[in-house]
């Protein structure tokens, strides 16, 4: 059988002198392995459309195992991504996020577009890669089936006024008072709770739209980054990387 999909390559993995498998991220079939003979030998039709983070028009036929990739042509490559380590890593983690989720059918459109407008506006440089990785996180969540319950304190109905807590466990917020009640303290303040419901509740077009002070960017990245985790059940290798190369 054979399929034409577009696809972005999250993992590349060599084999032998000229081979690579690939993981590749499409619309339709979700998340697929790929082996791309011959792939690597600079000749290869493969060579460049095969390349991580490449997003290409791939022509697959179904193995016995994984797809086999008979022919590939680049729709965008994002050349930003290597302009430093800084944006490799947090690209490398986006990825290793979206495994994590594995989403499928329309569930995997809405994440892969995700994904690329994520790494467009790494490799322009056009946010801070704080905010893209935040956003990234909450909005890849929600859009899994872990969506915030985000309308109001789950204690008293507050919408807002002062600070929140942003409880992990079950992604409900608390007002200052609720939170003290439970013995807990607030963890966002109104920019960073204003900032939340935006990126989970919007179109997804203008999910990156906002802007936060540095303080509220920390506090917004510390519980996106939890609520993740928290969600995920298990660590991301990338993550220890990540860390020491974000600034």
């Amino acid at each position: 059988m054979q399929i034409v999909t577009p696809g972005l390559v999250l993992r590349e993995v060599k084999v032998g002198e000229s081979d690579r498998i690939l993981t590749i991220f499409t619309p339709g079939q979700g998340i697929i392995t790929a082996s791309a003979k011959g792939s690597l030998r600079l000749k290869s039709k493969l060579f460049s459309a095969c390349g991580l983070f490449c997003y290409s028009e791939f022509t697959l036929f179904a193995g016995k195992t994984m797809y086999q990739v008979d022919d590939a042509q680049i729709r965008q490559v994002f050349h930003g991504l290597s302009a430093d380590v800084a944006r490799l890593g947090l690209a490398m983690y986006l990825a290793e996020v979206a495994q994590s989720l594995s989403p499928t059918g329309k569930e995997a459109e809405v994440e892969l577009r995700l994904l690329l407008n994520s790494l467009y506006l790494i490799s322009e440089g056009k946010r801070d890669l704080r905010q893209i990785k935040a956003v990234y996180e909450l909005r890849a969540t929600s859009e899994a089936g872990y969506l915030p319950q985000l309308l109001c304190c789950a204690g008293c109905g507050r919408y807002d006024g002062g600070s929140f807590l942003f409880d992990l466990p079950s992604g409900a917020l608390y007002c200052a008072e609720c939170a003290q009640k439970r013995g807990e303290q607030p963890n966002l303040d109104a920019a960073a709770l204003t900032a939340l419901r935006h990126i989970c509740l919007v179109d997804d077009r203008k999910a990156f739209g906002f802007t936060l002070s540095a303080t509220g960017l920390r506090r917004l990245g510390t519980a996106a980054e939890q609520y993740l985790l928290q969600c995920l059940d298990k660590p991301l290798k990338s993550m220890d990387f990540l860390k020491q190369v974000l600034p």
